[in-house]
């Protein structure tokens, strides 16, 4: 079986490397980006299976880079989880309305458990980019 390819778009470079660490425990291929720019750049040349995406970048917004992967063509079907310390409705409720399929707020959840999630969200998603099982929604109660 191939591996799985995952792009890590996170400017905090311990959270990246506790997180890319569990995800190379996992199975996975990880490729990071501690820009939106650097990010937008490897999801075009790397052609990750999934996208790990903060909010908070030093040259622009997760939102906006989310808006760009979801409008290009050749993007648009990679599965995005964001990766937060933004926890508020509003912010979850926005990143699932323009195109993530789950949002982690990263006081919430552990490195492995991030790892766990991209394990059951590539599991799920057929060749063409869709996913057969959508995670729950992250909204709080």
């Amino acid at each position: 079986m191939e591996q799985k390819k995952i792009l890590s778009i996170e400017d905090d470079v311990f959270l990246s490397s506790l997180v890319s660490g569990k995800l190379i425990e996992s199975g996975f291929s990880v490729v990071t980006a501690g820009t939106g720019a650097d990010g937008l750049a490897k999801v075009k040349l790397e052609h990750p299976d999934l996208v790990l995406l903060d909010i908070m970048l030093p040259d622009m917004g997760g939102y906006e880079i989310l808006e760009k992967i979801k409008a290009d063509p050749e993007t648009k079907h990679i599965p995005v989880i964001i990766l937060s310390n933004l926890g508020g409705r509003d912010e979850i409720e926005k990143g699932i309305q323009l195109g993530a399929s789950s949002y982690l707020i990263k006081s919430n959840i552990l490195p492995h458990e991030v790892a766990e999630m991209v394990s059951q969200l590539t599991s799920s998603v057929s060749p063409d980019g869709t996913s057969t099982t959508p995670p729950p929604s992250p909204l709080p109660q």
